[in-house]
């Protein structure tokens, strides 16, 4: 039972850190971007090709990762992501899922439709006995890299300037603009480090979830459910929802698994009915 709870908060983590990003670009800067999935993609398909192909050790191909996939998103964001922004969600939606299909294309054509696996070092592929559970070492690290990120977002939304400028920029662009607040460049470094983090976690959980080019259509309902559980107020929300979610996903399929996936859209269907908005909520969106 505690192995089936440690593996649920390992996975509800890793589900935590592939979708805070999306929670602070739909939540804060109120874009729909349903391509998200597409830059985790970038980062794992990064740390595959690094670790497997050129021999560079796993742990070196993260901050590769989360730099690479922050810089496409630092180009895409003033040449296209920047246009729609006001624009309506609908309008969103079709053109960030015109890009997941392209993103999906163009992976197929260059690696094929193989999964790609990404060389773990020895020393993560073990496991070790705490207080008579038996823990993987790679789910361990996940746990204490994801936890240590979050912390870090909380206090950075909450307690930096530049975090206040965000909401300020989010909450009223003219005013935080006549107040000398750059907000394209709030904007820009926001979505820069959202997408940066999708690829750090796609290079995180590319060995435990699978890499392939389906990987943003397999995963994207999962980022969705946990930003509408979580709702968008904080870094707490969407955390309390991977949290949750994981843990149910693991157990469910552990304990009933003809029910599959069921239980987590089940969870998330008794959740919404009970706080339509999510679990934390944000006013003053803009």
């Amino acid at each position: 039972m505690l192995t089936i709870l440690f593996d649920g908060i390992a996975y509800g983590m890793l589900l935590f850190l592939l979708a805070c990003g999306l929670a602070v670009t739909l939540g804060l800067m109120n874009f729909a971007n349903l391509a998200h999935g597409a830059f985790a993609m970038a980062g794992g398909y990064l740390t595959a090709v690094l670790t497997s192909r050129m021999g560079v050790p796993f742990l070196a191909t993260l901050p590769l990762a989360f730099l690479f996939s922050a810089l496409l998103g630092a180009i895409l964001e003033p040449t296209l992501y920047r246009h729609l922004y006001r624009r309506s969600h609908l309008d969103q939606v079709l053109f960030s899922i015109g890009l997941v299909f392209m993103a999906v294309a163009a992976v197929d054509y260059v690696f094929g439709a193989s999964q790609q696996f990404v060389r773990m070092p020895d020393w993560l592929s073990g496991r070790i006995e705490i207080a008579g559970v038996t823990i993987g070492v790679y789910r361990l690290f996940i746990i204490a890299v994801c936890g240590l990120l979050a912390v870090a977002l909380q206090l950075v939304l909450t307690r930096s300037r530049f975090g206040s400028r965000l909401r300020a920029a989010v909450d009223d662009p003219r005013v935080a603009g006549g107040l000398g607040i750059n907000v394209n460049r709030i904007f820009l470094t926001t979505f820069a480090f959202g997408s940066g983090l999708a690829g750090l976690g796609g290079a995180l959980g590319a060995e435990l979830l699978g890499l392939d080019p389906g990987f943003p259509f397999k995963f994207m309902i999962y980022f969705l459910v946990v930003v509408a559980v979580g709702g968008t107020s904080s870094i707490a929300g969407p955390l309390a929802a991977s949290l949750l979610l994981g843990i149910a996903d693991v157990a469910g399929k552990y304990y009933i698994p003809q029910f599959g996936a069921f239980i987590i859209y089940a969870l998330m269907i008794v959740v919404l009915l009970w706080r339509p908005q999510g679990l934390f909520v944000r006013g003053g969106a803009r």
